[in-house]
């Protein structure tokens, strides 16, 4: 039996954890809430000293002007095509990689994986100078290529590191009853094993959409024209020389945030599984 001691000194400590949990989850939320307020107000009303607070008359229009004049639509759809064709890119790369480095046996095997590794070590910095004078002689400056390729480059060291770790812990003994059942190489990689390694290839997708999603560096940098900007350029650009509307720029980073809540709650059990599971085999 717990003693009314112990039973008291466990439901404070729980009330303290759950206070500090609710404190946290507060501080974390309210840049979210501050933002949806602040797109619903206009430059009057932000300069008047409403900056923080509920709008005194929400400005709805604020939206229709950030899709329609301020071209947040296509900067939309220029972003949501380079990181839909990254994060497929990366999960089949780095996926086929990795069983290729943990499953098979052949000369390169750890040196291939070394070479990727350094790949993670590179500074974004450090390869802007040399990108953009491939691309330009490429002529593929001002394409979406121009950020694919180096957004699938850099996604890939990351990739193949998580995958590699979790297929090294799935037993052979899988693969080869497959292959006693007549299953060749490929069905067994994408009937077997990639459904086995979900949980990683859902922490590489979010890991992949929120570089591609919020790079701004190499978007400013290989892309000059506004039809391939992507959102982080195009809610630049949208601060004026002399006016800056700030209303439709909150209203389009709203939009912006939007995708990055509903990827999160659609793949947070599975990031939430292989973090897990990750604990486990270590």
């Amino acid at each position: 039996m717990i003693s009314m001691k112990k039973r008291k000194d466990l439901f404070i400590g729980k009330l303290l954890l759950s206070l500090f949990l609710l404190a946290w989850a507060v501080i974390q939320i309210y840049p979210l809430i501050w933002l949806a307020l602040f797109s619903l107000k206009d430059n009057a009303e932000i300069f008047g000293g409403n900056i923080s607070g509920f709008p005194k008359v929400p400005k709805w229009g604020n939206y229709p002007d950030a899709l329609q004049q301020g071209g947040v639509l296509i900067y939309f759809f220029n972003s949501l095509l380079v990181t839909s064709i990254t994060i497929a890119a990366t999960i089949l790369l780095s996926s086929t990689t990795a069983y290729a480095i943990s499953r098979m046996k052949w000369k390169l095997n750890g040196k291939v994986m070394m070479f990727l590794l350094l790949g993670m070590m590179v500074p974004v910095h450090a390869a802007l100078l040399p990108l953009f004078i491939v691309l330009s002689r490429l002529k593929l400056l001002n394409t979406y290529l121009a950020l694919l390729l180096p957004y699938i480059a850099f996604a890939l060291p990351l990739g193949v590191f998580t995958l590699t770790g979790f297929l090294s812990g799935i037993p052979r003994e899988m693969e080869e009853s497959a292959a006693i059942d007549g299953a060749h190489i490929y069905r067994t990689f994408f009937s077997i094993i990639m459904p086995l390694v979900s949980p990683a290839i859902a922490t590489v997708a979010i890991f992949t959409y929120l570089a591609s999603w919020n790079e701004l560096m190499f978007a400013v940098t290989f892309i000059s024209r506004k039809e391939f900007n992507t959102l982080t350029v195009g809610i630049m650009s949208m601060v004026g020389s002399y006016v800056t509307r700030w209303g439709p720029i909150g209203a389009g980073l709203m939009i912006a945030t939007i995708p990055t809540m509903v990827i999160y709650i659609l793949l947070s059990k599975q990031v939430q599984k292989s973090m897990i599971a990750g604990a486990v085999k270590g």
